[in-house]
């Protein structure tokens, strides 16, 4: 008697699709436009909210005093910190215009030891390290060590603007919406950086 054995060649996955799955078109088009990006789509499951949140979010670019230089490095490392392929894949033209380059994030591997960022955005880039992995270490000195830059209006400032960057990094982390993204961020074991990984967009 023979055994014939016969295998089946696996289906391809495919793009991952978002845990959430993005609206429907008539649903995210009147909120955020036709040509929304995959994460404004997937925000869009939440009608009445999505609008005010996104006007938030714009708010912290464009009302803050903090140069957007400052912004942009921040934003870069907590997603690195986050693992947030969303966050990591885009540059927002503010900071370009401001002077980050793509060297300059590549200093954000090791900001502590780079030669091109300010005494202010070291201060500024290890709050942001703590509060995205350590909050609880973060002590009066950390406050102090910040306030030899920055006055009580900007330490806030940059408070709400690392905060925000924390949350919404590691709610879009866990999101996984990276069909819109290449390739390369689309593995979600592997671990990226924006020092690594050369940017999809520039948004503004």
């Amino acid at each position: 008697m023979s055994i014939i054995i016969s295998f089946i060649e696996p289906e391809s996955e495919g793009p991952r699709m978002p845990r959430i799955a993005p609206a429907p078109l008539e649903q995210y088009a009147p909120l955020v436009g036709v040509d929304a990006p995959l994460r404004q789509q997937v925000y869009a499951q939440a009608p009445e909210l999505v609008g005010p949140y996104l006007q938030f979010m714009a708010a912290l670019r464009d009302k803050g005093t903090l140069p957007a230089r400052l912004i942009e490095l921040l934003r870069l490392r907590i997603a690195f910190h986050n693992q947030c392929r969303s966050c990591m894949a885009i540059r927002y033209s503010s900071g370009l215009d401001d002077g980050v380059t793509e060297n300059l994030v590549c200093s954000l591997e090791k900001p502590q030891e780079a030669d091109d960022l300010t005494d202010a955005e070291k201060a500024a880039l290890a709050y942001a390290d703590r509060l995205a992995t350590d909050h609880l270490s973060i002590t009066d000195e950390t406050f102090a060590e910040l306030g030899k830059y920055f006055d009580a209006g900007e330490t806030m400032e940059l408070c709400l603007q690392v905060g925000t960057f924390v949350g919404y990094g590691r709610m879009a982390a866990s999101l996984a919406m990276t069909d819109d993204l290449p390739d390369d961020y689309a593995d979600m074991d592997a671990v990226l950086a924006p020092w690594r990984n050369a940017p999809a967009s520039v948004v503004g």
